[in-house]
């Protein structure tokens, strides 16, 4: 009897000593079917995938049904895919991109050794946004759209917007927005506090000129997409290639870029002082070829701007119109007085 109520104490605390474990998917796949001319399964073929611009390798070896599969990829590309086996003429493929969290479905059919004169080379086109290999409602934005995204406060949630079921700020689907999950390689970046649905850092918790790829999901099959109930927001960072690139940028607005009237009728406080300046730099580069590599981006931005225009009033009266609280300058006097003695 000890022993059972024991166990079950036991049994009781390690329930309650385990923490949620959250987990977003960073990488890629690849997987497919290789078969004769004949359309019978070729076991123990080998798949080579290199990601051509770190000289990333991959192997995969085919089972009995002839399929295989390679997890854990790095996203983007160009990738070349080599299918070998021992009698068969060898298949390549080229031009070949892996989107984040997605799998990329190759299927290959080789020829016998003795029919073919030389190697077979397929240069693969994009893949469909239709596929059958699509994981749920899914939107994948690469680096290169990013840059060529106009964006005047490069905020995250303007490159959000090109997925279907983004709206205003971290909101999916229509959903609340503090029930989106934002993640950069796997981390939580969110407001924790969820008192707003706006993300750290003004809503730019990260540069974009460091980040990859990104993904907006809405309801994934994937179970390892989780931690959220409106719409998941899955970025990658960069890393280094086999050749060493850098770059540097600055973007500035004032409050002279912005109109500041409607139908003729002048705006007040339209044109008061406001402005950002952002400076930013990127290196990236290998440390050994093919196998370590390192990247890193800096970036630094200075604002000025009215942060309140209210004012204490002389007699406790207020007017709105021209921004003088009902509170006086007197009492306002006093409270910071308290404050700094106690």
């Amino acid at each position: 009897m000890k022993k059972t109520i024991k166990a079950l104490l036991s049994a009781f605390a390690a329930m309650l000593l385990v923490a949620p474990a959250y987990a977003q998917v960073t990488t890629s796949s690849m997987n497919g079917k290789i078969v004769d001319q004949a359309g019978a399964p070729v076991p123990g073929a080998v798949v080579l995938a290199v990601h051509d611009p770190s000289g990333t390798q991959y192997y995969s070896v085919t089972n009995a049904e002839g399929r295989y599969y390679i997890n854990g990829m790095r996203p983007g590309g160009p990738y070349s895919v080599e299918v070998s086996c021992l009698g068969f003429a060898t298949a390549k493929y080229t031009n070949l991109t892996l989107q984040l969290a997605e799998a990329l479905s190759l299927d290959s059919k080789l020829s016998d050794d003795s029919e073919a004169l030389s190697e077979a080379v397929v240069v693969a086109d994009a893949a469909s946004k239709f596929s059958a290999e699509k994981t749920g409602a899914a939107t994948n934005i690469s680096s290169a759209q990013i840059t060529s995204l106009p964006t005047v406060s490069r905020n995250i949630t303007d490159v959000t917007r090109l997925s279907p079921y983004g709206g205003n700020g971290m909101s999916f689907a229509g959903a609340d927005g503090r029930t989106a999950n934002f993640t950069v390689d796997g981390a939580d970046f969110n407001n924790n506090f969820g008192l707003s649905s706006n993300l750290p850092g003004g809503g730019s918790p990260i540069s974009l000129d460091a980040i990859e790829e990104v993904q907006v999901v809405v309801s994934p099959f994937d179970v390892r997409q989780t931690n959220f109930i409106g719409g998941g927001v899955n970025a990658i960072t960069k890393s280094g290639t086999n050749t060493f690139k850098a770059s540097a940028y600055a973007y500035h607005r004032n409050e002279n870029m912005r109109g500041d009237a409607i139908a003729g009728q002048q705006i007040s406080g339209a044109r008061d002082k406001d402005n950002n300046t952002t400076y930013g730099a990127s290196i990236g580069g290998p440390i050994v070829k093919n196998k370590l590599f390192f990247f890193a981006n800096f970036e630094y931005s200075k604002s000025t701007t009215v942060v309140n225009r209210w004012r204490g009033s002389e007699d406790g009266v207020a007017d709105a119109n021209n921004y003088i609280s009902r509170t006086t300058l007197a009492d306002l006097e006093r409270v910071s007085n308290f404050v700094k003695e106690r």
